[in-house]
C-alpha cells in the first residue's frame, strides 16, 4: 500500500494551484506548470493542501497514487524553489563556456559541441570544468543533464568525461605487461 499517496502537498503562500476536471495547473513566483492526473487519481484541494486519493481499488490507481503525489510535489517545488544539477568535466583541455544562451563544450572532439538550451533550462558556467542545469521542471532538468552527460561519458581507465557532480566513476585497471 502506497504511504506516499496518503502524504498531502503543503502548498506555501504565494503559489496557485488551479483543479480543472483531471488537470492541475500550479503557478507561483517562479512560472507556471500543468499536468494532467491520471483517471484513477482524484485530487481535492483542502485548505493550504492538496489531498489525492484513489477512485478505483485496483493495481493500476495504487501504482498512479504515490506517482500523482510526487509529481505533484514535484510541481509546486519547482513553482517556488525551481530545480538545479551539476555536471563536471574531468580531463585534460576539457572545458565549458557560455555561447549567448547555449551552452559550448570542448570534449577532446575535433569541433566544439554547442547545446542549445530547452525552453525553461538556463546554463550557468561557475568554473571551466563546471555546469550548473537550472529550470522549474525536475523530469526536463534531469533530461537535458542526462543527454549532456551522454555527449561524452566517464570512461573507466582514466575516468576523463562529463560526470554528474559527486558521481563515483568505478576504475579499471589498465593492461599489464
Amino acid at each position: 500500500m502506497s504511504r506516499i499517496g496518503k502524504k498531502a502537498v503543503a502548498v506555501p503562500n504565494g503559489v496557485t494551484v488551479t483543479l480543472d476536471g483531471q488537470s492541475i495547473s500550479v503557478k507561483g513566483p517562479k512560472g507556471q506548470l500543468a499536468w494532467t492526473v491520471p483517471e484513477e487519481i482524484e485530487v481535492r484541494q483542502e485548505g493550504g493542501e492538496l489531498q489525492l486519493s484513489k477512485r478505483t481499488e485496483n493495481t493500476r490507481a495504487q501504482a498512479m497514487w504515490g506517482l500523482s503525489r510526487t509529481l505533484v510535489s514535484n510541481m509546486v517545488t519547482g513553482v517556488t524553489d525551481g530545480f538545479e544539477q551539476s555536471l563536471e568535466l574531468v580531463g585534460v583541455g576539457y572545458r565549458a563556456a557560455m555561447k549567448g544562451q547555449a551552452l559550448s563544450m570542448q570534449l577532446g572532439f575535433s569541433h566544439d559541441v554547442d547545446v542549445p538550451a530547452p525552453a525553461g533550462i538556463t546554463f550557468a558556467t561557475p568554473k571551466q570544468t563546471e555546469i550548473k542545469i537550472s529550470g522549474i521542471d525536475k523530469q526536463l532538468v534531469g533530461e537535458t543533464a542526462a543527454r549532456i552527460r551522454r555527449i561524452r561519458p566517464p570512461e573507466p581507465y582514466k575516468g576523463k568525461g562529463v560526470r554528474y557532480a559527486g558521481e563515483q566513476v568505478r576504475r579499471k585497471e589498465g593492461k599489464k605487461k
